[in-house]
């Protein structure tokens, strides 16, 4: 698979819209006694607000490492229906302050960083609620391609309470 600097996935849309500032919405807070080791892993797009790095893309994942550099790597993935392919892109975050705050800047263009902040997680690292610099930038992710329905009204509850759009999330296709 020819791997491009193609603008997809949630990293990919916060590093370009927010280079500027990696840190969260006013109001908003990151989520503190975070585990990143216990992060890790693949996470799956649940849903998400629109916009046009990722737009029209579905199956998008996100799958979290570790670096030697003692970086989290960012990969990633997904599949443009219309054009029949899968795009992926490689990054890496890093905290913004101390590693037990869910408050990260993620880079895939060199030293050009955007915010990614976990605002929500439930206690086994399985859905998690993540906002980017502004109020435009939401996504559910889930280790799983669905979610109960129960979890997803909680997070839109969570997330309409902090003043984000979720009238205009799109549901990803897994």
């Amino acid at each position: 698979m020819k791997i491009w600097p193609v603008v997809t996935g949630v990293a990919i849309a916060l590093t370009l819209v927010a280079c500027k500032s990696p840190t969260q919405p006013k109001g908003v807070q990151p989520i503190t006694n975070f585990d990143a080791n216990r992060y890790l892993g693949k996470w799956y797009e649940v849903a998400r607000l629109e916009n046009r790095f990722e737009r029209g893309l579905e199956k998008v994942t996100a799958t979290y490492g570790t670096r030697s550099d003692g970086a989290i790597s960012v990969l990633n993935r997904g599949y443009d229906p219309i054009k029949n392919k899968w795009n992926e892109s490689e990054g890496k975050a890093s905290f913004t302050g101390a590693p037990t705050t869910a408050a990260l800047k993620v880079s895939f263009f060199g030293p050009f960083y955007g915010g990614y902040n976990v605002i929500r997680l439930d206690d086994d690292y399985q859905y998690a609620l993540v906002s980017g610099p502004n109020r435009d930038y939401l996504w559910i992710l889930s280790r799983t391609p669905t979610i109960p329905d129960a979890v997803k009204q909680d997070y839109l509850n969570t997330a309409r309470t902090l003043g984000f759009q979720v009238d205009q999330l799109v549901w990803v296709k897994q």
